[in-house]
C-alpha cells in the first residue's frame, strides 16, 4: 500500500511515493565510506572555511559571523535613513518611450503581439469572472489588474522546463506558458474536466504538463517549497550533469514576505547555493494592510541583500523592464552551480484583494482611478508597440472583441459541464483504495439510495453509480 499526494498537479520529479512501515526496524551498522568524488583538498578546503581565526592586529573582524567588517573607534548606530532607496530600473517610460539606452527588444513583432494578448486575456477574463461571482455563478475569483506586465513579463523570460510556484494572482504566468480558457474555466467551475478533480478552490490552478505546482491558499507556503524544489533540481544535476539546467521560480506578494516562510525560504536558498527565482510583486497592499503599516525598511528587496541574495527593483509595469530583469536573473540562478535571485515588482493593484473584499473601505476611489489612468502596465506597453507601427486602435478593437467572445465560449461551455464523479473524493489519498475507504463508499452510496429524494445527484459525473465502480 503506498501513499501518494492527493493533489494531481504535483510535479513526479520532485515527489516520490512513500512506504508505510509494515514492521519494527532493524538498525543495522554500517561503514561510512568515503565519496570518490570528494577529494582531500576539497575536505581541507571546507575544513579552512569553517574554521576562521582573529589574527593579531588584525584590522578586520574575522568572526565566523561577520568575517569583512572593518574595525572602527567611534561608536556609530546605523540610521536606515541615511541610505537612500534601492534604485528601480526601467527600460520603458510610462509613454511608451525608451529610456535604457541600452535596451534593445529581443523579441520578433510577432512574439510581442502574442504576449500583448496574453495580457489583455487576463485584463477581460478578471472583469468577466469577478461579474459572474457577484452574479452567484462562481463562489470565489481574484483578480491581476494592473499586475499584467509583471506576470507576462517575467513568464516569457522563463524556460518552458522551469519550475513554477504561484501564490493566487499569476494568471498571465498561467495564460504565458499555454494554460488554455478551457483549463481556466473547468477549475473555476470545478467541472469534470478539471485536472484538479474539484478538489480547490477557485484560482487554485496547477499544470504538471507546464511544470507549475498547483496553488495553495496558505500563505507563503509555496517559498519553502521553491527553495526545497530547487535544491532538488541542483541535486539532480550534481548527479547527472546531462540534465538541462532548470531554476524554480517562486511568485509572491509583498504581504507574504511578512511571514516566516518567505524568511525562511531566503535563508535556505542562499546557503545552499539553490537556482532560485524569487518574484515579488508589490502592489502596495496586503488585503487591506497598506505598505506603510506593513514595514519600515526600503521594501522587499533589500532584505534580499540581507540574506547575501543578489537582488533587483524593477518598474513592475513596464513589461520590458520586467523581462529583462527576469532573463538576466535567470542567468545568475545558473551561475556557479546555483544561487538565488530576488526581484521586487513595484506595480499597483488596481483591483480588489478578491471577491470577498471591498478595497474602498480602506482607500479613496480616485486613488485608483488615479493608478488605471496614469500608468496601465496594458497602456504602457501598448503605446510602445503604436510608436514602433505594430499595433494600432483597430488592431486593439478587434483583439478585445475576440478576446471576449471566446471567454464568454469557454465560460458556457465549462458552466454546463457536469461536476466530477463522486467517486472521486475517496480516490488519490492512497494509490489503491483501502478496505476501510471502499467500506465508507459503500456507505455513502447505501444512505444515497436510501434517501434519493434528498439529494440532486444530477449534477454529478455518474450520479451515485459511480460509487458501484
Amino acid at each position: 500500500m503506498k501513499r501518494i499526494c492527493r493533489s494531481s498537479q504535483r510535479s513526479p520529479s520532485l515527489l516520490r511515493p512513500l512506504t508505510p512501515v509494515t514492521h519494527q526496524p532493524r538498525l543495522v551498522p554500517i561503514a561510512i565510506q568515503p565519496s570518490t568524488t570528494t577529494t582531500s583538498k576539497t575536505v581541507a578546503s571546507r575544513r579552512h572555511a569553517s574554521s576562521l581565526s582573529q589574527r593579531p592586529d588584525a584590522s578586520h573582524v574575522m568572526f565566523p559571523g561577520a568575517v569583512k567588517s572593518a574595525f572602527c573607534n567611534t561608536m556609530t548606530f546605523e540610521e536606515p535613513s541615511k541610505y537612500d532607496a534601492l534604485p528601480t530600473y526601467r527600460a520603458v517610460d510610462q509613454h511608451g518611450q525608451v529610456v535604457d539606452p541600452s535596451f534593445k527588444p529581443d523579441l520578433s513583432d510577432k512574439e510581442v503581439i502574442k504576449l500583448y494578448h496574453d495580457m489583455l486575456t487576463v485584463s477581460i477574463m478578471d472583469l468577466i469572472m469577478f461579474d459572474a461571482q457577484r452574479q452567484g455563478r462562481l463562489s470565489f475569483y481574484m483578480v491581476s489588474a494592473g499586475e499584467e506586465a509583471v506576470c507576462v513579463g517575467s513568464a516569457s523570460a522563463l524556460s518552458p522546463e522551469d519550475v513554477v510556484f504561484c501564490q493566487y494572482r499569476e494568471q498571465g504566468v498561467f495564460k504565458q506558458r499555454g494554460f488554455q480558457l478551457s483549463d481556466f474555466m473547468n477549475q473555476l467551475f470545478a467541472n469534470h474536466k478539471d485536472s484538479g478533480k474539484g478538489r480547490n478552490m477557485p484560482v487554485h490552478y496547477g499544470s504538471k504538463e507546464l511544470n507549475i505546482h498547483t496553488i495553495s491558499s496558505p500563505l507563503a507556503t509555496q517559498l519553502p517549497q521553491a527553495a526545497g524544489a530547487a535544491y532538488a533540481l541542483k541535486i539532480q544535476r550534481m548527479q547527472n550533469p546531462t540534465v538541462p539546467p532548470r531554476v524554480v521560480a517562486a511568485y509572491f506578494g509583498e504581504g507574504a514576505a511578512s511571514e516566516g516562510d518567505f524568511h525562511a525560504a531566503l535563508n535556505i536558498a542562499a546557503t545552499r547555493g539553490c537556482p532560485a527565482v524569487f518574484i515579488c510583486r508589490n502592489n502596495g497592499y496586503a488585503i487591506s494592510t497598506p505598505t506603510l503599516e506593513q514595514y519600515r525598511g526600503d521594501g522587499i528587496a533589500s532584505r534580499g541583500l540581507g540574506y547575501g541574495i543578489e537582488t533587483i527593483r524593477v518598474d513592475g509595469n513596464d513589461f520590458w523592464a520586467v523581462r529583462e530583469v527576469t532573463k538576466r536573473a535567470r542567468e545568475l540562478a545558473l551561475q556557479d552551480g546555483g544561487k538565488p535571485v530576488l526581484i521586487e515588482a513595484m506595480t499597483y493593484r488596481v483591483s480588489h484583494h478578491s471577491t470577498s473584499d471591498d478595497s474602498f473601505a480602506y482607500r479613496a476611489k480616485v486613488e485608483v482611478e488615479d493608478w488605471k489612468r496614469r500608468d496601465n502596465p496594458i497602456g504602457r506597453l501598448r503605446k510602445w508597440m503604436e510608436a514602433k507601427g505594430i499595433w494600432d486602435e483597430n488592431m486593439e478593437r478587434e483583439a478585445r472583441d475576440s478576446i471576449r467572445r471566446d471567454i464568454l465560449k469557454a465560460f458556457s461551455q465549462a458552466e454546463k459541464e457536469k461536476k466530477p464523479a463522486i467517486r472521486t473524493m475517496f480516490e488519490d489519498v492512497y494509490e489503491e483504495m483501502t478496505p476501510e475507504i471502499k467500506a465508507q463508499m459503500k456507505e455513502l452510496k447505501e444512505h444515497l439510495e436510501q434517501y434519493p429524494e434528498e439529494y440532486d445527484l444530477g449534477d454529478f459525473e455518474g450520479g451515485k453509480d459511480s460509487l458501484a465502480r
